[in-house]
């Protein structure tokens, strides 16, 4: 089963151990000092057993409420680097962006479940954890 979401978000890439020239040549444009931003898509799958009373692998409206209370809530229209916990020592690729996602959502939902975060960045550029 699938769930699709949706949030805004600004970062910047960036490594403190380098020095100006280096985040330049790496991150290039990722790297403007004044952030920029990105409409990300965020696709949650969970795997596992349909449960024969309900007929559901998982019940949507509970991984809908708890993907808005852990993740959107959080991430949604915020400067990544400067808002949210996470990323004040981690740089926040979309790499990182979805093992973070994975991270939290993998507290809240039983290890009976395969979970897996699908992060698209933009149309063309997407990660998915765990590979």
């Amino acid at each position: 089963m699938l769930r699709k979401e949706h949030f805004n978000a600004a970062h910047r890439l960036h490594n403190p151990e380098w020095n100006a020239e280096d985040n330049a040549r790496i991150f290039g444009k990722c790297n403007n000092p004044n952030f920029h931003g990105h409409n990300y898509d965020l696709i949650v799958r969970l795997s596992g057993e349909v449960d024969p009373k309900t007929g559901y692998v998982f019940d949507m409206k509970i991984l809908s409420d708890l993907i808005k209370e852990n993740v959107l809530d959080r991430f949604d229209h915020k400067n990544l680097n400067l808002d949210v916990e996470e990323f004040k020592e981690l740089n926040p690729s979309a790499e990182n962006i979805a093992i973070v996602i994975y991270d939290i959502l993998r507290e809240k939902i039983s290890h009976d479940y395969d979970l897996k975060i699908t992060l698209f960045e933009t149309e063309r550029n997407y990660v998915e954890y765990p590979i």
